[in-house]
């Protein structure tokens, strides 16, 4: 049976460190695990008002309603989880009996400053209480950006982050499986 991941990431740059993240977790997966990357650029900020969803969310919603499990990538803004990462899941979370995110396993990971997203992830983590999600615990994934372990472009280039990143896929993977 294929494997559906979804990898959610906080930042909007193109060349993003957590988008680099999201991209070295990608390659890591085993050939029948498939992980799709949602484009949250264009996905409005979450109002009622609105009425019917724009296309936009409308799009990333069907992803995450198609993933077995979440990977979110967790850039840190002022001690908390940037603004595009709480807008998706603020949105997923309004569908009828909160189906989209309730019961869903998540592996959390980030690249920031010197702590590496530690204080925004652990935030997340109290968002995902509410959202009824279950984040796997570990292994933890905390990068820093700005040390040289990526390159220009956000790709990530240290070969411990990368074989830390491929065994938490392995244990989101085990994790899926037991809380499904």
């Amino acid at each position: 049976m294929a494997i559906k991941l979804l990898g959610l990431a906080g930042s909007l740059r193109q060349k993003s460190a957590n988008k680099g993240l999201l991209r070295a977790a990608q390659a890591a997966l085993p050939a029948d695990v498939s992980m799709d990357l949602a484009d949250l650029s264009d996905v409005p900020f979450y109002n009622a008002d609105l009425g019917e969803k724009p296309a936009a969310v409308a799009r990333v919603l069907a992803q995450i309603g198609a993933a077995d499990a979440l990977v979110l990538a967790c850039p840190e803004y002022n001690y908390s989880l940037a603004p595009a990462l709480k807008n998706i899941l603020d949105w997923a979370s309004r569908e009828p009996d909160n189906a989209l995110l309730a019961g869903k396993a998540v592996a959390i990971m980030g690249a920031g400053g010197g702590m590496g997203t530690s204080r925004a992830q652990y935030h997340l983590r109290q968002v995902c209480v509410f959202l009824d999600l279950h984040p796997l615990n570990k292994p933890e994934v905390f990068a820093n950006a700005f040390a040289g372990a990526f390159d220009a472009d956000g790709n990530l280039t240290d070969a411990r982050l990368q074989q830390l990143l491929a065994e938490q896929m392995q244990a989101l993977l085990k994790w899926s499986a037991k809380i499904r």
